[in-house]
């Protein structure tokens, strides 16, 4: 089939569009407002952008109660300017999923989740203490689209555990870390265990000699 999307209604444009950009990773944000509440929400439409500067990329909607308010993560950051991105990893996937839960206001997500807190290097707001892996960010910009805002968080400081990590490059040991992906709706995930393929670049000399 083919799609038109000026024709197309907004949440099978959706539908469509996370069943084919993925696998994804998994931005399991910590932010913190004016009073110093915490929030902690899980947001897929996530990436690293460029490394000079480093900078990542976050796409949040806005609250799907009709108008444009802005969910507590996004108005967090622009208020405050900072958040961690903690790496989801299978072993707290279940309490990633604990904290997507809509709960009211007052409720705190990483109570809910069993989650608790460490102090970050460089912002102000904490890391999760069961994420083996952390980027601290500051933000960059944030650009509202349409019922969209798409956050730029600048990365100031990054956590990983030794364990993950080979320091001659220094390295992260992906094939160890198990991150989580997202793939498309309906609590679809995928695992890295035991699902790494190696594919090294191939040089232009190399494949010239391949050709002949």
């Amino acid at each position: 089939m083919n799609f038109e999307i000026e024709k197309t209604k907004t949440r099978e444009i959706y539908n469509l569009l996370i069943g084919l950009v993925a696998p994804r990773p998994i931005a399991l944000v910590t932010s913190m407002n004016e009073e110093g509440r915490l929030n902690a929400a899980p947001f897929s439409s996530y990436n690293y952008l460029c490394t000079d500067p480093p900078i990542i990329g976050m796409g949040v909607m806005d609250r799907p109660t009709g108008g444009f308010v802005p969910k507590d993560t996004a108005r967090n950051i622009r208020r405050t300017g900072e958040f961690v991105v903690n790496v989801v990893t299978e072993d707290i996937a279940t309490q990633m999923n604990i904290c997507a839960t809509d709960f009211p206001a007052e409720v705190d997500e990483l109570e809910m989740a069993g989650l608790t807190t460490t102090p970050s290097q460089i912002v102000k707001v904490p890391r999760i203490a069961q994420a083996h892996a952390a980027l601290e960010c500051k933000e960059y910009t944030t650009m509202e689209i349409g019922r969209s805002r798409i956050i730029l968080g600048r990365v100031v400081a990054i956590y990983i555990e030794d364990q993950f990590l080979d320091p001659s490059g220094p390295y992260v040991l992906s094939e160890e870390l198990h991150a989580l992906g997202r793939m498309n709706g309906l609590g679809s995930y995928v695992k890295t265990r035991d699902a790494f393929l190696t594919m090294p670049r191939i040089s232009y000399e190399e494949w010239k000699k391949g050709k002949r």
